[in-house]
């Protein structure tokens, strides 16, 4: 909603205008396996006032190979509010390594209230060793429409 000319604003109105930042990181590490499990530490409860508030979030993935695959990949991805997001970060598993990994998501939180986000983290097959070490993390910037 625009602000008009004449218009008298409010402090809910203007502390809407600011965007928030929300930072969780990895308090361990977390040994992946062929299911989808939660990195320990990187999850965040965020608190929208209003409908239709934008969020970006920016996920990265301390990935370490301990055993090699050359079909396999190491697999980040974030969960909002129990559904997961598109975009995937994604790391080959062909060299015994430890690399940054990062993605980019972005969204609409529909309601207001109390959502949830979460990393979790996955090996895509069999035969690969792994894990998510503790320089993961993500931060995620929500705006509210005023």
């Amino acid at each position: 909603m625009p602000i008009l000319s004449g218009q008298i604003v409010t402090a809910g109105q203007l502390n809407r205008m600011q965007p928030r930042q929300f930072s969780a990181a990895a308090t361990s590490a977390l040994s992946a396996s062929t299911t989808y499990a939660l990195i320990p530490g990187c999850s965040l409860t965020l608190p929208s006032t209003v409908a239709n508030a934008t969020w970006t979030a920016v996920g990265v993935f301390d990935c370490s190979v301990t055993t090699t695959h050359t079909t396999n990949l190491m697999v980040g991805r974030l969960v909002v509010d129990t559904v997961a997001q598109t975009g995937l970060a994604i790391h080959a598993m062909d060299t015994l390594d430890r690399d940054t990994v990062a993605m980019l998501w972005s969204g609409t939180f529909a309601a207001a209230g109390s959502h949830a986000l979460q990393l979790e983290g996955v090996i895509n097959g069999a035969g690969g060793a792994g894990a998510f070490q503790v320089y993961t993390g993500f931060t995620v910037t929500v705006t509210e429409p005023v």
